[in-house]
């Protein structure tokens, strides 16, 4: 077995003058033996993601349950010409952003589902899912619960 210790820590100015906050998360996880570089590298890219996410999320104000990191899945988007909608990555100029509570239960079910939030993140084109739509997080959320045409 081999083990990875992933940390991220952030430091940010708070209220008061010449005063700051620090936010630190780490994780120890056990790798199974016979990893290809490649498989050692997603995995060490993922895990240090997660770390890096849940500080990102709680500097935000989110709580966030990630669950246990499972494989590399595919999520499954036809694409967008087929569908008569904009692109996943596009947001429609009148779109408001997405709600904290829309966030939340997308996160709870791509923890459910086994999605990474890097995948999340990937699939619609965004740095932080905090940047999604109302309009993308809705169909997020009704791809990880299967009701995307």
């Amino acid at each position: 077995m081999l083990k990875l210790n992933a940390s991220y820590s952030k430091k940010v100015p708070a209220d008061t003058e010449y005063s700051s906050q620090s936010y630190h998360a780490s994780v120890e996880v056990e790798l199974p033996d016979g990893l290809t570089p490649e498989q050692l590298n997603a995995r060490i890219h993922e895990t240090f993601a997660l770390v890096r996410d849940s500080v990102e999320s709680e500097l935000h104000g989110e709580s966030t349950n990630t669950g246990q990191m499972t494989d590399v899945q595919q999520l499954p988007i036809q694409p967008a010409q087929q569908q008569n909608k904009p692109a996943y990555g596009k947001k429609p100029a009148t779109d408001s952003p997405a709600s904290p509570k829309q966030i939340k239960f997308l996160l709870d079910l791509a923890r459910q589902s086994g999605y990474t939030i890097e995948q999340l993140k990937a699939r619609f084109n965004v740095s932080s899912l905090e940047d999604l739509s109302r309009t993308q997080c809705s169909r997020a959320i009704d791809l990880l619960n299967g009701k995307a045409a």
